[in-house]
């Protein structure tokens, strides 16, 4: 057949055919597709199941051959340059398709986007890599692209191929080992995996690093998928910029989607996006909370690891939907009035085979040595946060979250890890930095960089660290040398707070200590008091059941906890259920209690949660000198015999003054005396004590006028009905003030009479 034909076989390249046939080409752009050559124009096409092919130029017709009788089809046509083509290909078994040639479109990648990911600064790279649907000439289809430098060859795979890799395989950008092709005809909905050859011959399938959707568990193929939705909170972004973040209320609901509330017990009994979105945000807002935080949505295999283990970084998880499910989610929270923050795991990934681990037949990744790419107790690989290309791939993701699907802040799990080159390490099972120190100067680095850009955006969104060491500068700019966070979470406090709060009434007073400490290190970050997730499972109990005593003296003791929280300094998180008081330890695989809210006690621990809330929103002392040392002040600290505390909470304004008085033992004070910051009126607010959210009712109905007696320190006191188990909060107005009102008031109503007495007849 070939001497038929002696122009076209002298253009023959068997090299290049070789290769293909053994599915060892790395640019197969280079044979295959329309070459222009001093004889005509060569069209070659690669079809190993194919029996015959014509290729069809307008209306003209060419009869192809078969020149190696493995699948390598061309074609010599007469001309200068080549024209738009398609094939007509019919396979063995009888079945024929017309196709437009992959082979005949350029790389969409160019050398300054190679260049950008190349030093790791190409912060929207999920643009270029991954699966992204296209038009190319006038031809749609999608644009594959994948960084995999040391694999031998790279193919598309999926049901369109038969996931046959030697069908298409892709061109390889030599400066960046970007694999790239564009396929005509492939749409939303395709699956497809990358199927790579290592230099020594393996072959394996990869789920796609950058896909915006992949299979539901535990299926791993990715998912073609546009990111196209028509976003509705142009409000909310626009005044999103303006937050002042350090004086603004942040008091955020914890929430891990699959289990707030499900349909059943089955293991893929979830709500979607779209159903959990009114109904959270119905309870949110009912609760008074600002913000809701998602444990992750970035897409994972293992519902036990509660998605802290991913595997799709640019994948909202196909547990509850689609990415434009997702979207509505954010975008009906948003026009609710309610931000969206996301926790996101740049620390390490797990080492499922056909995801990042070991990805391209090297530690692509992952660091290559396991004294610095592995964590020991985890079991889980650590990225390698020097190579740049790795960097990029985490700094674009965090940003991709927010711009793309209009989060408000990122968590960032497990800082910690990333800091200390020995976390979790004994010795010898650590490497130190060139210095010789511990830390991770490449870690650091990199959330340097990510915090920089993250703000230079100027997006409002915050990213928050979740950091349990006492590293210093975690939120200090990065310009005086700090990471540049917005927010830490205060694992020392919280760690302080329940252990105290463990403990029986009559021993509190041993550990005092652990009560008042965590003021002497507010102000040394910008805080985030938490009682997360990690408090209320693995045997710890709920926040409930860490409560001593009876029943009663559990929901006490939480109202009593939460009120304290409220009002000490630091924006506040609780993880759902325990705002109702929660039995039982959370577990991801069954929706929360909700039946004990027809108990009598829970229903109340959920009012005062809600009423708690809302006095946090409604006063500003508590919000807006929330990280100045101005805006605390200790009345009484030291009192450790009766477990008895009590602070004021200031906004500047003397008028705007709240007292808290905090009683951690069970003892009624009928008459206690209480210090106050000035002479004037107070007025409670709320007292967790009150009958109406589960209490005794030792409350102060009444107003208290202050007295100029010496207590605490202070020259005027108040005498008040001390509730055991619990606190009491009060306005505080000096005196002035209220002379003020009552003269106010006088003259009002002085002329309120006048203005009612009958005029005289005579006039």
């Amino acid at each position: 057949m070939i001497n038929e034909n002696d122009a076209l076989y002298d253009l023959m390249n068997w090299g290049a055919m070789e290769a293909l046939v053994y599915s060892e080409h790395d640019d197969p752009h280079s044979w295959l597709g329309p070459h222009v050559t001093d004889r005509g124009v060569r069209y070659s096409t690669y079809q190993p199941t194919a029996r015959s092919i014509k290729l069809w130029i307008g209306r003209d017709c060419h009869e192809m051959i078969n020149v190696d009788d493995q699948g390598n089809f061309s074609a010599l046509v007469p001309g200068s340059q080549s024209e738009p083509y398609r094939y007509e290909i019919t396979y063995d078994n009888d079945d024929t398709q017309e196709i437009r040639d992959p082979y005949a479109f350029g790389p969409q990648i160019n050398g300054e986007d190679e260049d950008r990911f190349i030093k790791g600064i190409h912060y929207e790279i999920y643009d270029k890599l991954g699966a992204h649907v296209h038009r190319i000439n006038n031809v749609w289809g999608t644009y594959f692209a994948v960084w995999a430098p040391n694999a031998t060859r790279v193919s598309v795979v999926g049901n369109f191929n038969g996931w046959d890799g030697r069908r298409h395989p892709m061109r390889k950008l030599r400066a960046s080992g970007i694999f790239e092709l564009f396929i005509p005809g492939i749409d939303e909905g395709e699956m497809y995996k990358f199927e790579l050859k290592t230099k020594g011959g393996l072959t394996f399938l990869k789920t796609d690093p950058y896909a915006f959707y992949n299979e539901l568990r535990p299926n791993t193929a990715s998912i073609v998928r546009r990111l196209d939705y028509d976003w509705k909170d142009k409000e909310w972004m626009k005044s999103r910029k303006k937050q002042d973040i350090k004086n603004m209320p942040l008091n955020i609901y914890e929430v891990h989607l699959g289990s707030w509330m499900r349909k059943g017990e089955g293991d893929n009994d979830f709500y979607s996006y779209r159903e959990l979105a009114p109904m959270l945000s119905k309870y949110v807002k009912k609760q008074n909370y600002t913000h809701i935080e998602l444990m992750p949505i970035m897409e994972h295999p293992f519902d036990g690891a509660w998605g802290y283990q991913v595997s799709g970084y640019y994948a909202a998880t196909s547990r509850y939907g689609t990415p434009q499910d997702f979207m509505y989610f954010i975008n009906y929270l948003h026009n609710e009035g309610i931000g969206v923050i996301l926790d996101w795991v740049p620390a390490h990934f797990p080492r499922d085979a056909w995801s990042l681990s070991n990805f391209d037949g090297t530690c692509l990744y992952e660091h290559p040595d396991k004294r610095l790419g592995e964590h020991p107790d985890w079991g889980t690989l650590i990225f390698n946060f020097g190579r740049p290309e790795v960097s990029n791939f985490l700094i674009a993701n965090a940003l991709f979250w927010v711009e793309k699907y209009h989060a408000d802040g990122i968590r960032m799990d497990a800082v910690a890890s990333m800091l200390y080159l020995d976390y979790g390490r004994q010795n010898g099972q650590w490497l130190p930095n060139k210095f010789g120190g511990n830390e991770n100067l490449e870690a650091i680095e990199l959330l340097k960089h990510l915090n920089s850009i993250f703000h230079k955006r100027k997006t409002g969104a915050l990213i928050i660290a979740e950091e349990s060491t006492a590293w210093a500068k975690i939120t200090a700019p990065v310009e005086e040398d700090g990471l540049g966070f917005d927010m830490k979470w205060n694992m020392g406090w919280m760690n302080d707070f329940t252990s105290y709060m463990k403990q029986d009434p009559l021993f509190r007073k041993g550990v005092h200590g652990q009560l008042t400490f965590g003021m002497m290190y507010a102000y040394s970050e910008n805080f985030i008091l938490v009682l997360s997730h990690d408090e209320v499972v693995h045997g710890k109990c709920s926040m409930l059941n860490k409560m001593p005593g009876y029943r009663v003296d559990k929901f006490a003791n939480l109202r009593l906890a939460y009120s304290f929280m409220m009002g000490h300094p630091g924006k506040k998180l609780l993880f759902m259920g325990q705002e109702f008081g929660q039995e039982r330890e959370w577990s991801e695989s069954r929706s929360l209690d909700w039946g004990e809210l027809e108990d009598e006690l829970h229903l109340k621990m959920q009012k005062f949660s809600a009423k708690l809330n809302e006095l946090y929103l409604q006063y500003p002392a508590m919000t807006k000198l929330d990280q100045e040392p101005e805006g605390f002040k200790w009345m009484s600290c030291l009192d450790a015999d009766h477990s008895i505390v009590s602070f004021i909470r200031s906004d500047g304004k003397p008028e705007n003054t709240l007292l808290f008085v905090c009683n951690f033992t069970p003892i009624v004070y009928d008459k206690f005396t209480q210090g106050v910051p000035f002479a004037g009126t107070y007025k409670e607010i709320l007292n967790s004590d009150s009958t109406t959210y589960g209490g005794q009712g030792n409350i102060n109905p009444k107003d208290k006028k202050s007295a100029p007696v010496a207590c605490d320190g202070q020259d005027n006191s108040i005498t008040i009905k001390l509730p055991p188990l619990g606190c009491a909060i009060f306005t505080c107005t000096p005196e002035e003030i209220v002379k003020k009102r009552e003269q106010s008031k006088a003259k009002a109503e002085k002329a309120a009479k006048k203005a009612a007495k009958p005029k005289n007849a005579a006039e």
